[in-house]
């Protein structure tokens, strides 16, 4: 009788742990987590950015965070390396149970996957807000957190709305990346390109090069274009490198003589947010609504 209790208390124990399981889609597949997280390590700024719209505080941070808005989740967590580079012994001190790369540290995951579960939510191509809101689907699933994530993502369809609306028949842009007195293009297919996708933007230059870090631009290629829309992306101010600042690298006669300098239709999007935390809800909402402001304002 007692063996038969014991074996009924294993099988529902095993049942509970499988009934609680989330299947979490990654960037290599599914990864399935048999409890909720207690102790999570986070080195993707967007993770970051999403898991703090919701009430989730992880146990370990990347040393920079980037972002002001996030500095309050150092209080009260260990820093287990930088956005680059886990410190595998840091981390090893931790014992987190579950440990988030994308992006920038997602090489790493062989790594730190000797020290817990670990899971690469990195988000790439002009369907970003799509995987967005997956991803903000996913941790409210795994943190039990669900009603907090769908109050989110309302929030965030809002601002989609907005956008687009605010977009509407109000000509082409051109987006673009200043790094020092060097310029870079994006178009539609390019990491960048979700902003065209999303808010039905047009290309001024639908055939740029897709690369990852866009197309090497000139002034005259600017000034070819001649975008009714520029929008900027400052990669010295987003990263704190102190080289000259977008303003300054754009301020000449070539760019001058563009349709969206004469208008005063040159947008500069949140740096950090734009290129560092990329897909973070909070962050993609804070680009939305500057872009919505920005259109809204057009003459």
């Amino acid at each position: 009788m007692k063996t038969l209790r014991l074996a009924a208390v294993i099988a529902f124990t095993s049942f509970a742990a499988f009934a609680q399981a989330t299947e979490v889609q990654t960037a290599r597949g599914t990864v399935s987590i048999g409890e909720t997280p207690q102790r999570v390590a986070v080195f993707d700024m967007a993770a970051l950015d999403t898991l703090a719209s919701i009430g989730v505080k992880p146990a370990g941070v990347p040393e920079k965070l980037y972002l002001d808005e996030l500095e309050p989740l150092k209080q009260g967590a260990e820093i287990v390396g930088n956005i680059f580079e886990p410190d595998l012994e840091a981390l090893s001190s931790l014992s987190p149970d579950l440990i988030i790369l994308g992006g920038r540290s997602s090489t790493k995951v062989d790594q730190t996957a000797a020290v817990a579960t670990t899971i690469d939510m990195t988000m790439l191509g002009d369907d970003l807000l799509a995987q967005a809101k997956e991803r903000l689907a996913t941790y409210g699933a795994l943190f039990e957190k669900q009603a907090e994530a769908r109050e989110v993502a309302a929030n965030l369809d809002e601002h989609v709305r907005a956008a687009q609306e605010a977009v509407k028949g109000k000509g082409k842009g051109l987006i673009i990346m200043t790094n020092g007195p060097k310029v870079t293009a994006y178009g539609p297919g390019s990491r960048f390109g979700w902003v065209h996708a999303t808010l039905n933007l047009e290309s001024a230059v639908p055939d740029i090069k897709s690369a990852n870090h866009g197309e090497a631009v000139s002034f005259e290629f600017i000034s070819k274009a001649n975008p009714d829309w520029l929008l900027v992306l400052d990669r010295a101010s987003a990263i704190g490198s102190g080289e000259q600042g977008a303003k300054a690298t754009l301020d000449n006669e070539l760019v001058a003589q563009t349709t969206a300098w004469k208008k005063g239709q040159v947008v500069y999007l949140p740096a950090a947010e734009f290129y560092i935390a990329a897909g973070g809800v909070q962050s993609t909402v804070k680009v939305l609504k500057t872009i919505t402001d920005a259109f809204n304002a057009a003459k």
